[in-house]
């Protein structure tokens, strides 16, 4: 969508008050979580929906997606 709407990341990281870092991992898909305000501000400077920034996708076959070992209760 940044493409689209031919918008520098840097502009929207300012629009939407987040740090160009933070920015970069919501756009890699390495955050663990998002927060509804920051995607209801991104998708008011794209003048996007939610569907056309976000895709589900499974995880790798393997990869742990409950709590670490330190965190799981007996």
């Amino acid at each position: 969508m940044l493409a689209k709407r031919k918008m520098p990341s840097g502009v929207l990281a300012e629009k939407i008050g987040i740090s160009p870092a933070n920015l970069s991992i919501l756009k890699t898909g390495k955050a663990k979580a998002v927060r509804f305000s920051t995607l209801e501000a991104i998708c008011k400077a794209l003048d996007c929906e939610v569907g056309d920034i976000l895709e589900y996708r499974t995880s790798p076959e393997g990869e742990d997606q409950g709590a670490s070992n330190n965190d799981k209760r007996h």
